[in-house]
């Protein structure tokens, strides 16, 4: 080893790069004095003290025994293949290698995976690839042949990742390579099991996941009171946080459907609705009605979906410039406001054009609001951004009814309810990301359908009562939850 450094240097020093022969794919042995090398259908002698015998080339550098030098094998015509520059760039989780082409790269992106170990031939001569930095904990194997740069990657621990793909104009060929902690799955009953993989958003994300083939999902929790979601549905095999509330009176926020009993009403996202285990997502198609002091029906809006006349469910301000607003509560006007109004928590307003309320109205008069869904769904929960639509990327947030679009920009866990196109659901939280990054990993996994829960602190996936989505700090209260049962 000491000579080989000693030669190496020597090597350098002279402007020469010496390489073990079996790193350039070529054999050395001794015959009659010379040493004779072959390799890629190639021959080369060299003579010690007398020089190079075939081909002749007195100006070449010469080797030294079982180190043969870079510059030799170029200008002797060993490589058939155009030579490309290389960059390196550290990255949160690996390192990307960056291959300067000499000419677009003729071949497609390429994803791999494994238990930890992968050889790549890259179609082009690229010696730079030695001086790599690669990540502690990866053992990289760099051979220079003929035809192809090889790259024999092995990781000590964990699970190796990596990501071809071409880049053009100018043409380039980038190779994420990432050394990530080893997947998981985990049975826990017949056809329910528990899984932490990766996705690629393009960075790998890490999911924590519950994949049902069968079961019995439910929408748990009470509207104004907050629990743990595993507090919500002991005994579940696993429970999700489910859709918006009120941060100070745990009011729910969206659509909320249990057992045909509609429980909160619609705010103007996409909810998760199903019978049995066939789900669907969408906007829900609400019908509701103001019942007056004399039962007479009247239709009306509700939240973001207004009307002429609107009911307004969430507390907060309500109603608009022009417009009247009669607070009920308990099926009982208790006053009636100019709007815009606050609505108090406990309460629903009923919002109409000034001075023309649906029928007569007044402090104690009966008003009464009722929904249902059209066609009717036995469970709905509303969430949102959409993610995913039919195997398709579907992240629009101004599509639905979200005012402040900080939280979804911020980098924080995800909570989300997806399924595959062969009907496997899954209810999962992810590693802190964005949900325009979560929907990419869960495209890149497979998914035909998604949508966003609530996230940040109210992101948590339970499995038979223990946390297994990572949170620093402690789990946060909620309002509604989504639980598996068998």
């Amino acid at each position: 080893m000491r000579r080989f450094a000693l030669l190496l240097l020597f090597g350098l020093g002279l402007g020469q790069t010496l390489l073990p022969v079996e790193q350039l794919g070529l054999t050395f042995r001794e015959e009659g004095g010379a040493w004779v090398y072959q390799g890629g259908g190639k021959r080369f002698v060299y003579v010690p003290g007398v020089g190079w015998s075939e081909p002749l080339g007195a100006e070449l550098p010469p080797p030294q025994g079982e180190l043969f030098p870079l510059e030799a094998l170029k200008a002797l015509g060993y490589f058939r293949v155009a030579e490309a520059g290389v960059r390196f760039g550290e990255k949160p989780k690996g390192l990307r290698v960056v291959l300067d082409l000499p000419a677009p790269y003729p071949a497609e992106p390429r994803e791999g995976r494994g238990e930890g170990e992968a050889t790549l031939r890259l179609p082009y001569l690229a010696p730079d690839l030695l001086k790599a930095p690669w990540p502690k904990g990866l053992k990289a194997r760099v051979r220079l042949l003929p035809e192809a740069t090889e790259l024999a990657l092995r990781a000590e621990q964990g699970h190796l990742y990596h990501r071809l793909f071409p880049l053009q104009d100018p043409p380039r060929l980038v190779l994420d390579l990432y050394l990530l902690a080893p997947e998981v799955e985990e049975v826990l009953s017949p056809g329910v099991r528990y899984r932490e993989v990766y996705g690629f958003a393009p960075e790998p994300l890490r999911l924590y996941l519950v994949e049902a083939e069968r079961g019995r999902l439910l929408p748990v929790g009470t509207p104004g009171k907050r629990a743990l979601p595993k507090d919500l549905a002991p005994g579940a095999l696993a429970v999700l946080n489910g859709g918006y509330f009120d941060p100070k009176t745990g009011t729910p926020i969206g659509l909320w459907v249990q057992d045909g009993v509609t429980v909160s009403y619609p705010y103007g996202r996409v909810a998760l609705l199903w019978d049995e285990f066939t789900f669907f997502l969408g906007f829900p198609q609400f019908v509701a009605e103001a019942v007056g002091p004399d039962g007479s029906r009247v239709r009306v809006g509700v939240n973001a979906s207004r009307a002429r006349y609107t009911a307004h469910t969430v507390p907060g301000t309500v109603g608009r410039e022009g417009e009247e607003v009669a607070l009920v509560r308990e099926d009982r006007v208790v006053a009636l406001l100019p709007a815009p109004a606050e609505l108090p928590p406990g309460h629903w307003a009923l919002a109409f054009p000034k001075g023309a309320p649906p029928f007569p109205l007044g402090p104690g008069e009966r008003l009464s609001l009722y929904g249902r869904l059209d066609p009717p769904f036995r469970y709905a929960l509303e969430g949102g951004p959409l993610l995913l639509k039919e195997g398709r990327y579907a992240y629009d947030p101004a599509a639905e009814n979200f005012k402040d679009p900080r939280p979804l920009q911020a980098v924080a866990p995800q909570a989300a309810v997806a399924w595959t196109k062969e009907g496997k659901l899954w209810l999962l939280v992810s590693e802190p990301t964005t949900p325009g990054a979560l929907a990419r990993a869960l495209l890149s996994l497979g998914a035909w359908n998604a949508l966003r829960m609530d996230g940040g602190g109210s992101a948590q996936l339970w499995v038979k009562g223990k946390l297994r989505s990572p949170y620093s700090g402690s789990p946060r209260p909620v309002v509604s939850a989504l639980a598996l049962f068998p």
